[in-house]
């Protein structure tokens, strides 16, 4: 079946290693050229145009799915290429479409435009996609320009290019709650004791390196994804450390919880130093519903602490003996029941959005003046370039033709042009003259 998609799934032998970020490079599939070709038939000795139309070129799309586990694959290989689609034959025979290029990412991957900076997909859910890269439109077969003027038309449209674009994929986990604290808080040891997750752990500063996930139950049987985000240290919101990296992993939790170690010489001006690093990195995580878990209340520092202390949203707990566990549990369950779902970085888009055939005509086309001679910008103008064949004259009477039609010419004389004077339109330069 012509157009068929088809999947090119990343290597995903690299499971050991989690990678949050990667750069990438996609290219979309160029639309095959239209045919340029007449009837042929005994007794038919001047059949009319008979061209048929090229194929679409593959698109590139992102496909989120909860089997891939970070974004490894992409770091090894960087670059993703869709085939272009197969020209048009005689008979009007239309070209094969290329089979779009699907790529298996983690649930909760952003794609962000590295030269514009701005979020073009978050694939916050099993099974949405977004197109990376659009393949480009066939070309039209010589049939589309037959009319009562030309009967004969000896030209076809050359295929559409395929978008290429540089983009930045970045994994935010997704979670009910996110264990955030000063380093050696404990939190790897209270997410082992929530869960089934065995994160490493150690004695030691900065113990885990990368997010871990781990559900939790409740005594009445529900269940809460629970992310241990790396320590936080002061200035993590300006880059120090790998403090950017950390936190955009709790951007998408519903509940914070804050993880202290209740023996050390100041409990809380611990909390108030990983506090005021959320709030300088998102005034809205800041704001975000939040529980404060004491940790090691087995020691007798922590103890003394609780008896001194009491206030709602705290809880004393003791990863290591469980106790004050299933309470902390009960409550992270009941505060993420209550909480919003965090705002999405770019507006709901369909869980698949629908590949168009063909460029959507855009806004009319602009004259800019420049020093060398006129620029005409916007879709509409660079989609007639492309659509034209200028190894043929009549194809080069026809865009002549849609430069009226389309108001370019217009737009140019308004701008002052004079005949003789460079218009470029794309990668396209000519001298103007009026028809």
């Amino acid at each position: 079946m012509a157009g068929a998609s088809q999947s090119r799934l990343p290597n995903r032998s690299h499971r050991s290693s989690f990678v949050d970020s990667a750069l990438v490079r996609v290219r979309a599939g160029d639309g095959g050229r239209g045919s340029a070709s007449f009837r042929r038939e005994p007794f038919i000795p001047n059949g009319g145009p008979d061209g048929g139309d090229g194929g679409r070129g593959g698109s590139v799309l992102a496909v989120a799915s909860t089997s891939v586990p970070s974004l490894h694959p992409f770091v090894s290989r960087p670059v993703w290429r869709a085939d272009s689609g197969q020209a048009g034959a005689k008979a009007r025979k239309e070209g094969r479409s290329a089979a779009d290029v699907r790529l298996l990412v983690p649930v909760g991957t952003q794609v962000v435009d590295e030269e514009t900076g701005q979020v073009v997909a978050d694939l916050d859910r099993e099974g949405a996609e977004a197109v990376l890269a659009r393949g480009g439109a066939g070309g039209r077969g010589n049939i589309h320009f037959k009319s009562s003027i030309k009967q004969a038309p000896d030209f076809a449209e050359p295929g559409h290019k395929g978008e290429e674009r540089q983009l930045r994929l970045e994994l935010k986990l997704i979670a009910d709650a996110g264990l955030v604290g000063p380093p050696n808080a404990g939190k790897s040891s209270l997410l082992a004791a929530i869960s089934a997750a065995r994160p490493k752990i150690g004695d030691y500063p900065f113990t885990t390196l990368d997010p871990e996930l781990g559900v939790a139950s409740t005594p009445a049987g529900d269940r809460l994804v629970v992310a241990d985000i790396p320590g936080l240290i002061e200035g993590a919101a300006q880059g120090a450390g790998l403090g950017l990296r950390f936190l955009r992993h709790v951007e998408r939790t519903r509940v914070l919880v804050y993880v202290v170690d209740g023996s050390t010489e100041d409990p809380f001006g611990d909390l108030a130093k990983v506090r005021a690093e959320v709030a300088a990195y998102s005034a809205d995580l800041a704001r975000r519903p939040s529980l404060i878990a004491v940790n090691k209340v087995d020691l007798e520092a922590a103890a003394e602490l609780r008896r001194g202390t009491r206030r709602p949203d705290l809880f004393f707990v003791s990863a290591l003996s469980g106790e004050g566990v299933p309470e902390l549990v009960a409550a992270i369950h009941g505060a993420a029941a209550e909480a919003p779902a965090p705002v999405p970085a770019v507006a709901p888009e369909p869980a698949v959005q629908k590949l168009r055939g063909r460029r959507s005509a855009g806004p009319a086309p602009a004259v800019r003046k420049q020093s060398w001679g006129y620029e005409v910008i916007g879709e509409r103008a660079l989609s007639l370039v492309e659509r034209a064949d200028f190894d043929s004259q009549h194809s080069f009477d026809w865009f002549q033709v849609q430069l009226h039609r389309q108001g370019i010419s217009a737009a140019l004389e308004e701008a002052g042009v004079q005949p003789g004077d460079t218009v470029r339109i794309g990668e396209l330069e000519f001298e103007y003259q009026p028809g």
